[in-house]
């Protein structure tokens, strides 16, 4: 009679989402008069109400009322649920019993614009929300272990700060600094990883920074200026940190060999994503080189490249500026 006379479905009843829900087949139905009164349960609906504890059939008693007296802590009653169960809007709502939970949604019945009942779809969701709850926990002490890794890392290089400074010997404190900027990559994967929710890491804000923490490197006589081209997008967890530590050591190299003696130089890096690929250049404009350096640094990146990222690496050696191209899938298949 309501779709004949134009009142189904509203605008506010076929609406599906969060909120108001989507209707399924094997979904319970309760019919309600004005009052709220049960006056129809189908088996599926009855059955959920029994998994809440209801030990009585659903017919003629009062929803609202029963839905009340099902939950033992009254202040968890919102202003939504008791809205749905007396079926006055088209809204959806969840009713928890314990351990159980009911997804209910309303549909207003009504003659020429008067509410005169309402229709319930009901549906056992216990398991559902007992996944969502797990998912939820799961991803917050991810998140939890990734801010706490972070720090360990940030306690780490404090430490090793301390050390440098209790060293003379110049190549002691050198390679001390070096460990320290190479923990503090690290730790900054972890910093955006323990605020992500997916496991991905916004690498163009991340190489921005590490690349600021290398060009602190340069002398107080060499001005250093670092640029970033292209765009790296979103990257997961497994090549995000890995490929952040392969960047920062091949700028602290631009850095500490390019531009010795030098005014000022420029280290560009440049990021060109595809499909599958991401192809990645860091160039500077500083002394070039006549062959691939073959320094801790330089094994470190070929090893990350090769073995973790799966990528090809190729230093481009010329006699003005440095030049390195890396090619990485996007599609991790480590190598064993």
């Amino acid at each position: 009679a309501m779709v004949s006379r134009g009142e189904f479905p509203r605008a506010e009843d076929s609406a599906t989402g969060a909120r108001r829900g989507a209707p399924r087949v094997g979904d319970g139905v309760v019919r309600l008069d004005q009052e709220g009164v049960v006056t129809y349960a189908s088996p599926n609906a009855q059955s959920c109400f029994y998994r809440l504890g209801l030990t009585e059939g659903l017919v003629g008693l009062s929803l609202p009322a029963t839905a009340a007296a099902l939950v033992a802590d009254r202040s968890a009653i919102d202003e939504t649920l008791s809205t749905v169960v007396a079926g006055r809007a088209a809204w959806r709502a969840d009713l928890n019993v314990g351990t159980a939970c009911l997804s209910l949604r309303a549909i207003p019945v009504t003659e020429h614009g008067k509410r005169s009942g309402a229709v319930i779809l009901c549906r056992d969701v216990t398991e559902l929300r007992r996944r969502e709850r797990e998912l939820i926990t799961k991803d917050a002490t991810i998140r939890e272990i990734h801010h706490r890794v972070k720090n360990n890392l940030q306690t780490v290089s404090a430490l090793l700060r301390m050390q440098s400074r209790r060293v003379e010997a110049t190549e002691a404190k050198v390679a001390l600094a070096d460990a320290m900027r190479r923990v503090q990559s690290i730790a900054l994967v972890h910093d955006s990883l323990s605020g992500s929710l997916d496991e991905r890491v916004d690498m163009d804000r991340l190489v921005s920074t590490t690349m600021h923490l290398s060009a602190d490197l340069a002398t107080p006589e060499t001005k250093v200026e670092t640029r970033v081209e292209g765009r790296f997008g979103l990257l997961g967890a497994d090549i995000a940190s890995p490929l952040a530590l392969v960047i920062t050591e091949l700028v602290a190299n631009a850095v500490e060999h390019g531009f010795a003696g030098l005014p000022a130089g420029v280290v560009t890096v440049e990021a060109r994503r595809q499909e599958e690929v991401l192809q990645i250049t860091v160039s500077d404009n500083g002394h070039g080189v006549e062959k691939a350096p073959e320094g801790l640094g330089s094994n470190i990146v070929r090893t990350l490249v090769t073995n973790e990222l799966g990528g090809n690496l190729h230093w481009d050696t010329r006699a003005q500026g440095t030049q390195v191209n890396l090619e990485i899938p996007l599609v991790m298949t480590r190598r064993t």
